[in-house]
């Protein structure tokens, strides 16, 4: 093959080339200056007046912080009691029922086995022999006194004494347990039945037993609640813990209930639990009887104003999930979309931080915002 014919076959393929160099360059170039747009839009001076844009700066204001909490209503310890038997024995009789009011000191269920019994004969036994032997531990300290007997014997007569005065003393502690009075028992009134009564007033919310049940001093009874007492127990996360003060005002309703209620925070726990919560204790300002403990809430812990980075809340939109303002570029009517971070609301106004540094002075659509999303949305569309 000649000079002349290679020359012929290698001037298209360089053409081809250069051609197709370009080409990806200018394609390459126009990518990168669609991604620098892409969050820029501008309006014409006919749309700035139809969509009634209006320009606003970022201001500092004061805006109450209301961290939302979940809880429950509860009660303190002294105002939910479990009732057991101090000793094993039968139901003899009960007529509780779960929801019914009882009053301290009432009756509750009476019990009866011969244990009862035994434990009185037992008492009784022992005092009589306790004064017996005091008065023997007496005489043979006189006799002391006068050398008629030996050491040992006044030993012997006071370890005989005392051990019985610890068995009577032990005997009678376990006769109040069951509710039987010591010193008024005799030989003529041993009983062979106990009485459980109530220590608190307030309802029953829980029943065990029935008559001719086998109980043990471990079973659980009964359960009674004042609910004269209530308080919200809220779960608080533990980055918003330092924002909670003891004497905040707390906004919370119930479950099925529109009705808004108000507590005030009282105790903040100490401890972090596994879930990376604290538990914040609050007393309701008006108390409710009717009110059940367990019952689910949902509350707002007003945290008190704080100084904040604030936008009008028409400034802010929403896009796929994040949230969005429009700051105003130095060519008249190009807006740029930068995404912001939202935080407390009140009077209109959001507190809003940046990802990157954004001057007080920079101005911003306040008016208008929704309106710029979707021409530039549609725009990025019909390029598409």
């Amino acid at each position: 093959m000649n000079k002349q014919k290679i020359n012929k076959i290698i001037t298209p393929l360089l053409f081809l080339l250069v051609i197709t160099s370009c080409r990806n360059n200018t394609d390459s170039s126009q990518s990168s200056h669609h991604k620098e747009v892409e969050n820029v839009v501008e309006l014409t001076q006919e749309q700035v007046t139809t969509v009634n844009l209006k320009l606003g700066k970022i201001e500092m204001k004061n805006l109450s912080s209301a961290i939302k909490v979940n809880g429950i209503l509860d009660v303190p310890p002294q105002n939910l009691v479990t009732i057991s038997a101090p000793m094993g024995g039968f139901v003899k009789n009960t007529e509780l029922l779960q929801g019914m009011k009882v009053h301290k000191g009432q009756v509750l269920i009476v019990m009866q086995h011969p244990d009862y019994v035994q434990i009185q004969q037992d008492f009784l036994e022992s005092k009589s022999q306790l004064e017996f032997l005091e008065l023997d531990y007496k005489r043979q300290l006189e006799l002391q006194k006068e050398n008629v007997n030996a050491q040992k014997t006044v030993q012997q007569a006071k370890s005989n004494y005392e051990s019985m005065l610890a068995k009577n003393s032990g005997l009678k502690q376990k006769l109040g347990m069951i509710g039987i009075n010591a010193d008024n028992l005799n030989g003529k009134n041993i009983q062979s039945t106990i009485s459980i009564t109530s220590p608190i007033n307030g309802f029953v919310t829980v029943v065990n037993v029935n008559i001719g049940k086998h109980v043990n001093s471990t079973d659980v009874l009964f359960k009674i609640v004042d609910t004269e007492h209530l308080h919200a127990e809220l779960v608080v996360f533990e980055k918003d813990i330092q924002k909670v003060k003891t004497g905040q005002r707390v906004r919370f309703s119930l479950a099925n209930e529109t009705e808004v209620r108000t507590a005030t925070v009282y105790l903040i726990g100490k401890e972090i639990g596994n879930d990376r919560t604290v538990r914040v204790h609050c007393h309701l300002d008006k108390e409710d009887a009717s009110l059940l403990p367990g019952t689910y809430l949902s509350a707002f812990i007003e945290a008190g104003a704080q100084n904040v980075s604030a936008l009008p809340n028409a400034a802010i939109v929403s896009f796929e999930g994040k949230d969005y303002v429009f700051v105003a570029e130095k060519e008249t009517n190009h807006f740029r979309m930068v995404e912001v971070k939202k935080g407390v609301s009140e009077l209109d106004y959001t507190e809003v931080s940046f990802e990157g540094e954004l001057s007080l002075d920079q101005k911003i659509v306040i008016n208008g915002a929704y309106d710029i999303l979707a021409k530039l949305k549609n725009s990025e569309e019909e390029e598409e």
